[in-house]
C-alpha cells in the first residue's frame, strides 16, 4: 500500500458502526463519518458517535428521499411503513455521491452478516449494494472475511486480515471489542426509526391517504398530539399537554382552525389543518367536541362518541 486510504462510514449512533471504524482505522484507513435526518429520525446519536471517535461528520438532509420512497417503496416495507432496504440503499447511494465528490476511496457500514434476519442476510446485503450503485466499493468491516473481497481490499489499499468475520445475532464479540477500543458509553440495540412503529405509521398512512406527504410541516406533527380523522375528512391534531398545546399553535398556517376550550375550562388546543375539501359544520362541532371531551373535569365518558375517529 502505498497510499493511506480514505474511508466514509456510514454513522448510526450505534455500537456497530462505532466499531466499523476502529476496525478500519486498524486495518491502515482514514475515516470520516456520514450521517442522516428526516422528521422519522434524528442524527443526535450519530453526533455523539463521531465526538467520542473524534471523527469528522457530515449530516446529510434525508428527508426528500425518505418521503419519496415512502410514496414508492420498490422492496416494499417492513412491519410498519418502514422501507429499510431501499432506505439503507439509497443511504448508501447518497454516500457514494459524497465519496465520489470528496475523493474517498470506499464507503463502510457497521452490518453483520445475519445480525437482523430480514435485512442483513447475504441476499438483502447483495441487494443493498447492487441499488447503491457501490459494487466493489462498499465495505463491512465487521463481517468482510465472510463476504467477498471489495476492491479496496483486493488493491491492497485495506488490509483484509484485519478486518473481522462476525456473523449472526451475538452481541458478546461487539461487546468485547467495545471494551478493547475503550468505548464504554454506547446506547443498547434499539430501532430509533419511527417509520418501524405500527402506531405512528397508522398516522403516517393516515395523513398520506388524505393531506398527502408533501406538506413537511405536517409531516413533522405527525410527532405531536392525539390523531383523529372525522366522517366529513377533516384531521385533528389534540395536543396532550401545555407543550404541545404551544407547538400547534405555533404550526398553525394558513386556513388552519385552531380550537381552544371553553374560557375557563383547562384542556387541549386542537389543531385542525386546512384541507382540499372545506371544513363541513359537523366536522368542526365534532373537533369542538373532542376538545371538550379532553378538558380537564369532563366525565371520561365524553370522549366514547370519539374513539372510533381516533388514530392509535
Amino acid at each position: 500500500m502505498d497510499r493511506q486510504p480514505r474511508g466514509l462510514a456510514l454513522i448510526s449512533g450505534g455500537l456497530d458502526s462505532r466499531l466499523g471504524v476502529c476496525v478500519l482505522r486498524d486495518a491502515g484507513a482514514y475515516m470520516e463519518g456520514v450521517c442522516f435526518e428526516t422528521p422519522f429520525f434524528s442524527a443526535a446519536s450519530a453526533r455523539q458517535a463521531a465526538e467520542q471517535l473524534r471523527l469528522k461528520l457530515h449530516v446529510v438532509d434525508f428527508t426528500a428521499d425518505e418521503i419519496a420512497l415512502i410514496k414508492h417503496p420498490p422492496h416494499g416495507f417492513g412491519g410498519a411503513m418502514n422501507p429499510c432496504i431501499d432506505c439503507h440503499a439509497t443511504m448508501i447511494r447518497r454516500a457514494g455521491e459524497l465519496m465520489r465528490e470528496r475523493g474517498f476511496d470506499f464507503v463502510s457500514t457497521g452490518e453483520v452478516l445475519n445480525q437482523r434476519p430480514m435485512s442483513q442476510n447475504r441476499q438483502s446485503l447483495g441487494v443493498v449494494e447492487k441499488d447503491s450503485g457501490l459494487k466493489g466499493r462498499l465495505v463491512r468491516p465487521l463481517s468482510a472475511q465472510l463476504l467477498e473481497p471489495t476492491i479496496p481490499e483486493a488493491e491492497g489499499l485495506l488490509d483484509r486480515t484485519k478486518l473481522l468475520a462476525l456473523s449472526g445475532r451475538r452481541r458478546e464479540p461487539q461487546i468485547a471489542l467495545a471494551a478493547h477500543y475503550g468505548l464504554v458509553d454506547y446506547p443498547s440495540p434499539a430501532g430509533g426509526c419511527k417509520l418501524t412503529e405500527e402506531a405512528y405509521g397508522r398516522k403516517l398512512r393516515d395523513l398520506m391517504e388524505h393531506e398527502g406527504l408533501d406538506d413537511l410541516r405536517l409531516v413533522r406533527l405527525l410527532n405531536v398530539g392525539r390523531r383523529f380523522r372525522l366522517p366529513g375528512g377533516a384531521s385533528v391534531i389534540l395536543g396532550r399537554d401545555a407543550r404541545e398545546n404551544a407547538i400547534l399553535a405555533d404550526r398553525r398556517a394558513g386556513a388552519d382552525v385552531l380550537l381552544h376550550p371553553p374560557a375557563g375550562v383547562v384542556g387541549p388546543t386542537a389543531l385542525v389543518p386546512a384541507y382540499a375539501t372545506p371544513l363541513t359544520a359537523a366536522d368542526r362541532a365534532a373537533a369542538e367536541q373532542i376538545v371538550f371531551a379532553w378538558s380537564r373535569g369532563t366525565d371520561v365518558a365524553a370522549r366514547n362518541p370519539f374513539l372510533p375517529y381516533q388514530i392509535r
